[in-house]
Formats: structure tokens, C-alpha cells, sequence
């Protein structure tokens, strides 16, 4: 799993988050248009500078990937949670 860090804004497969939503791949894109599926990027610093985390959240349900510079998922977690603003 990979997420693509090449482009503006980090991209990850549809599959891949689906997969983990629990969401028919084909419809991710539709979600996150109507914003039904939000989702935050972060870079780490000091120790964790290499680092960077993309979370996602639908309903009651938190995705977050962790990867390195290069896009490679280093972790993955899912767990019940609500977004806080």
C-alpha cells in the first residue's frame, strides 16, 4: 500500500480505503465530494520528520495511514472515533 505524496494533495488508492470503511471503492469519490468522508494530512517534525499521517473519517469510523517520505504505509490503524474540529 502506498499513498502518492507527488500531487498537492496526498492520494490514496480508492481500494485501499474502502477496504479499510468498509465502502465500495466506487463509491469514495462520491463521499468525499459531498464531504460524507473528510480526511487531514499532517507532517511530523523533530523525531518524527520523516513521517507523514493521512487520516480519514466517515460517520463513526477513523482510518489512518502513517508513511514515510517516499509514500511507503509504515502503519496502518481503524478505529471507531468522531472527528473533532
Amino acid at each position: 500500500m502506498k499513498i502518492d505524496l507527488t500531487q498537492p494533495n496526498p492520494t490514496i488508492d480508492a481500494a485501499d480505503l474502502g477496504k479499510l470503511l468498509d465502502i465500495p471503492p466506487a463509491q469514495i469519490i462520491t463521499l468525499m465530494r459531498s464531504g460524507a468522508i473528510t480526511s487531514r494530512f499532517e507532517s511530523g517534525i523533530e523525531e518524527d520528520a520523516a513521517t507523514h499521517r493521512l487520516t480519514f473519517w466517515h460517520n463513526d469510523m477513523r482510518v489512518r495511514f502513517t508513511c514515510d517520505n517516499n509514500g511507503n504505509v509504515l502503519k496502518t490503524s481503524r478505529n471507531t472515533a468522531k472527528r473533532t474540529p
